[in-house]
């Protein structure tokens, strides 16, 4: 077979956030889907020793994302790309909200 499937509703999740790499076999790719709760927070992080860009989707809803404390204002259908070495931070807003996160090396 030369693809991989699943319903990411179907996985495992840990805090609301559904981390698809593994599910799908990918390699060198990451995707997460995140159903974030009113007022949900993910933790302050880099990813510049694996040296992956990261980039922000936000499917459905209203949520703020921090980038080297520079607060970026997201709604239903914007996206951010974030690049290895700077810190971010997600803060969902006062509705449910859906983001689709990919990150690979940059």
């Amino acid at each position: 077979m030369s693809y991989t499937k699943v319903n990411y509703e179907e996985t495992e999740t840990s805090h609301g956030m559904h981390f698809l790499r593994e599910e799908l076999g990918c390699e060198d790719h990451g995707v997460t889907v995140v159903d974030a709760d009113p007022g949900w927070e993910g933790p302050e992080h880099d990813h510049a020793d694996e040296n992956h860009e990261e980039v922000y989707l936000l499917v459905d809803g209203e949520a703020t994302v921090t980038v080297d404390d520079e607060e970026v204002t997201m709604e239903s259908g914007d996206a951010v790309r974030v690049p290895p070495e700077a810190t971010r931070r997600i803060e969902n807003g006062d509705v449910e909200s859906t983001f689709v996160l990919t990150g690979a090396p940059e």
